[in-house]
């Protein structure tokens, strides 16, 4: 008995792959790379922006005490 190509069965018993699976699964893995690509791109540049203006360390900012006005001695 031949096979019919228009038989939705299969001779060996195993379903029909269905495209739509792999196109939404390369979609969602190429959505992921670019959402994981923005946010490295965002961390780096922040760190660099970070260190470009950077704040003078708390021990280089010590300024000598000033005794309030007014204080009660």
């Amino acid at each position: 008995m031949s096979h019919d190509p228009r038989d939705p069965r299969r001779p060996d018993g195993t379903p029909k792959k269905n495209p739509t699976r792999a196109v939404s699964v390369f979609i969602v893995v190429v959505v992921l790379i670019v959402i994981g690509t923005i946010l490295f791109n965002a961390i780096r540049e922040k760190r660099e922006f970070d260190e470009e203006n950077a704040q003078p360390s708390a021990a280089s900012d010590v300024r000598p005490a000033v005794p309030a006005v007014g204080a009660s001695q």
